[in-house]
């Protein structure tokens, strides 16, 4: 006869963080309703007060509630996700003279703002070589980052690594590669991508990507490993997207073959 265990029973903090979530959910306390202080949680649910504290620790952690310095926890807004999919590199997308990032926040009519910290020739990571077919042992790429704002607010990093070859003298080397992006100066270069392929993976993040997205504690990232090809099924660029995993959602439609 199969023994049942008894299930273990919840911390007093993580019961009272279950309550709080389910009146969330009901619609008890709405979008930027400022929930009761660590003292009177404590005294409703008969805990003491640190408890409580680490409560709203474990909401916070959930991206359920923000807590606001000297003025209190406060449920936080639903985020509207950015969603990133196999339609982002078309060319009804280019032809506005959007990058997918600014089309993307355009829509959601927010504003865009993309920074780049740093453009440097380097040796590549072992997986962006192999995707490459460049040397992993030399100085074969050059690498941009680029930092992703929505209304001032970070929402993805994205490395992206080029032949050195190719990219060195060129736009490619500058901040600013002319309105239509680095598509338009690799389709110069004789690049016209035909194909992509994108490997997708969920982590938590580096401690320099949590500084730099400004993520709560517990939220993790997407990953996209991006390949472009070209019409001659050359791989020509790879791109590392570590987007915030509270923010975005990917969206692809393929065709079944």
């Amino acid at each position: 006869m199969m023994s049942v265990r008894p299930s273990t029973p919840q911390p007093p903090s993580r019961r009272i963080a279950e309550e709080l979530r389910r009146q969330i959910e009901s619609g008890k306390w709405r979008p930027g309703d400022k929930l009761p202080s660590e003292r009177a949680l404590a005294e409703t649910h008969g805990a003491a007060r640190n408890t409580a504290r680490e409560a709203i620790r474990i909401l916070a952690e959930q991206g359920l509630v923000t807590a606001k310095h000297g003025s209190g926890v406060f449920v936080r807004e639903p985020q509207r996700l950015f969603r990133f999919g196999s339609d982002r590199y078309s060319l009804k997308n280019r032809e506005t003279g959007l990058t997918p990032f600014r089309l993307e926040a355009k829509r959601q009519g927010k504003v865009a703002r993309i920074e780049v910290p740093s453009i440097a020739r380097e040796k590549p990571p072992a997986d962006v070589a192999d995707r490459l077919n460049v040397p992993a042992d030399e100085e074969s790429v050059v690498h941009r980052e680029n930092h992703y704002f929505a209304d001032d607010e970070p929402v993805q990093v994205v490395s992206t690594y080029l032949r050195w070859d190719e990219a060195q003298g060129t736009l490619l080397m500058q901040q600013k590669t002319r309105k239509d992006g680095i598509y338009g100066r690799l389709e110069d270069l004789g690049h016209v991508m035909t194909r992509v392929r994108d490997e997708i993976s969920a982590r938590m993040p580096t401690p320099e990507e949590a500084a730099i997205l400004e993520l709560l504690p517990g939220v993790p990232v997407l990953e996209v490993l991006h390949t472009s090809f070209d019409q001659n099924g050359t791989p020509f660029e790879v791109s590392r997207y570590v987007h915030r995993a509270d923010q975005t959602g990917l969206l692809y439609e393929l065709p079944v073959e």
